[in-house]
């Protein structure tokens, strides 16, 4: 799919629907594929980390979850059409597997979370085939054997679409390192959705969402784990809007 640029990365400038659209066609063609969402924090990520920007600038579907950037967007007279996130993009091709008969597979998350969120989604959703869910241990992603694991047990299960909520970057840039090791067809970046659906984090608000205020709210239920991705980090997006304003 053609992309744009936005800032130090490149985006699908696609809503909802369209991407709904894409990745059943990804699924549908069997094409080996991943996606991934890009928000301010990635955003401030990438401008430091090189191989994070090469796994972004090779994502199949990049989409923009974060009404800053899409505010962005607008100041470089390119907008983007909507702020698609995780949390919004899931439940949807969850509710959307059952008629489509795809099979799904959720990785990521404390121990059980995984397990909690397949069975909230099967009482949710009458007929979801969840064909597995696995949390990894702490620095999984440094142990070969257990990488070797992973990879067996999605192979086993084949799902068609593969949810990876490690949180960034280790997410994306575990599914870069393996989505072609094991049988899934499309693997989606989801940072905390598994959170969500099991119902161990709450969202916020649709109003705060939209209005570009749902940063606020994790931080005011994390303010010791947030204070310094959003106050510190996260407000040097300012010069990168200077960096790339041409």
């Amino acid at each position: 799919m053609k992309k744009q640029p936005l800032l130090n990365t490149y985006v699908n400038n696609i809503d909802m629907h369209e991407a709904m659209n894409a990745i059943d066609e990804l699924v549908r063609n069997k094409k080996k594929s991943y996606i991934v969402a890009v928000n301010v924090d990635v955003i401030m990520k990438i401008e430091k980390d090189a191989d994070l920007k090469k796994v972004t600038d090779e994502a199949d579907i990049v989409l923009v979850d974060g009404q800053p950037l899409l505010w962005i967007s607008k100041w470089f007279k390119r907008p983007i059409k909507e702020k698609i996130s995780g949390s919004d993009l899931v439940p949807r091709l969850c509710e959307e597997s059952v008629s489509k008969k795809q099979s799904i597979f959720i990785i990521g998350g404390a121990d059980g979370i995984a397990e909690k969120a397949k069975r909230n989604l099967e009482m949710q959703f009458s007929g979801i085939n969840i064909v597995g869910t696995y949390s990894p241990q702490y620095g999984f992603e440094y142990n070969s054997d257990e990488l070797e694991k992973i990879n067996d047990i999605i192979t086993e299960a084949h799902p068609d679409i593969l949810i990876a909520c490690f949180g960034c970057p280790k997410q994306e840039k575990w599914i870069y390192e393996n989505y072609l090791k094991y049988d899934a067809t499309v693997s989606i970046c989801a940072g905390a959705t598994v959170d969500f659906l099991a119902g161990n984090i709450k969202r916020a608000p649709k109003w705060m969402s939209n209005h570009g205020l749902e940063w606020f709210y994790r931080f005011l239920n994390e303010p010791k784990r947030l204070f310094k991705r959003y106050f510190i980090d996260d407000i040097k997006i300012l010069g990168l809007m200077w960096k790339y304003r041409k």
